[in-house]
């Protein structure tokens, strides 16, 4: 249920992304337009022809349709590769995660209204975007990678940029699982189950998953990892790490609902943001472990 009480969480959630993010993108820009200007050209326009259709789609109202823009643009001038083509950028994860979130939040749309479970006509809003790809946008920054590097009390987890854009995967990866894991779930699975307790509850209920919901969303995670793993010019441990991280963002979602956002203490973006967090983590620790 809404709790406006914790929207000062949202708030913070946007004020970490969307500031952080927007000077990437401004930067990045100016200094690729001086370089290659079909960089900035193809970057920031893909980005906004994204945002405008999600806009049209009325999958997002306007203020997270251009949070979303920013989040994309900077995920793509962090994640671009020389020779430039902008579909091997994150471009493709994050369109894949664009379009596994409309085509579940549409799906058996009436029945979730019945449940009052269904997503506002007008679509998502801008800290619900923020929560969902934020994270991975921040951690592909140059600024993360530099602070990877000094993190000297972390003497195993000094990741280069190509280990953080592994974790930005995973965060994606997350993120489209959990929104298809919660749509589909509350349509085609039954009667879920509390995680914590395995109480049947009912569809909608914080922390309640679903066998269906769950592989839908580890579907949805493999589709993402994939394409971002085929995008980036992977290889399988890209792909295995960064479906790992999502599919334990997965349960730790579900986890922290269960729990925190139960109690009061979460709001809903606060989960998915923290969750994007874990799978992220758990990326970078399984590299770490790796090497």
């Amino acid at each position: 249920m809404p709790q406006p009480r914790l929207a000062w969480q949202s708030k913070l959630i946007l004020l970490a992304v969307v500031p952080a993010t927007a000077i990437d993108v401004l930067f990045k820009a100016q200094w690729w337009a001086g370089q290659q200007l079909d960089v900035t050209i193809w970057t920031l326009g893909a980005s906004i022809i994204l945002g405008l259709i999600t806009w049209q789609l009325r999958a997002a109202t306007p203020m997270a349709a251009a949070t979303g823009t920013i989040i994309t643009a900077s995920l793509m001038f962090d994640t671009l590769q020389y020779p430039y083509e902008p579909w091997n950028t994150a471009l493709i994860p994050v369109l894949a995660v664009s379009l596994l979130a409309f085509i579940s939040t549409r799906a058996g749309r009436a029945k979730k209204e019945r449940i009052g479970t269904a997503e506002k006509h007008s679509g998502r809003e801008a800290a619900q975007v923020a929560a969902n790809l934020g994270f991975a946008a921040l951690i592909a920054t140059d600024f993360a990678r530099t602070s990877f590097d000094l993190a000297q009390w972390l003497p195993r987890i000094t990741p280069n940029q190509s280990a953080l854009i592994i974790a930005a995967l995973a965060a994606m990866s997350e993120a489209a699982a959990d929104t298809v894991s919660s749509e589909l779930g509350q349509v085609f699975g039954g009667r879920p189950r509390m995680l914590t307790t395995l109480a049947p509850v009912d569809p909608g209920t914080d922390g309640a998953i679903s066998l269906t919901g769950t592989i839908a969303g580890a579907v949805a995670a493999i589709i993402v990892a994939a394409g971002g793993t085929w995008a980036l010019h992977g290889n399988t441990q890209m792909f295995a790490i960064s479906t790992c991280g999502a599919v334990f963002g997965l349960f730790f979602d579900s986890l922290l609902g269960a729990t925190l956002e139960r109690a009061g203490w979460l709001n809903n973006d606060a989960v998915n943001f923290l969750s994007t967090i874990s799978a992220a983590a758990l990326a970078l620790g399984l590299q770490a472990y790796i090497r």
